[in-house]
């Protein structure tokens, strides 16, 4: 999938696609965790976006990132737990 938000490119890996299904997280729940998620450094130019989805028994969702070029998901997380 590449798709443009707020001018930036969206980069999913194989990967990441691959954990989508597995996890049951649509192209649109993943636009919406970059767009409007938390976010938590891990580095320059890595990182997570995640976002609480009460609905879901797994609530915490979490795409691994790393910003380049492009918004690069590497893969896609659920059940996340946020450390300092």
């Amino acid at each position: 999938m590449k798709t443009t938000l707020m001018l930036c490119k969206v980069i999913v890996t194989n990967h990441a696609q691959a954990r989508m299904v597995e996890r049951q997280i649509t192209n649109e729940i993943l636009i919406e965790i970059i767009e409007t998620g938390e976010t938590k450094c891990k580095g320059i130019t890595r990182g997570w976006i995640f976002k609480h989805y009460p609905e879901r028994i797994d609530n915490l969702v979490r795409a691994a990132v790393e910003l380049k070029t492009a918004i690069i998901v590497k893969t896609i997380m659920i059940n996340w737990q946020l450390e300092d």
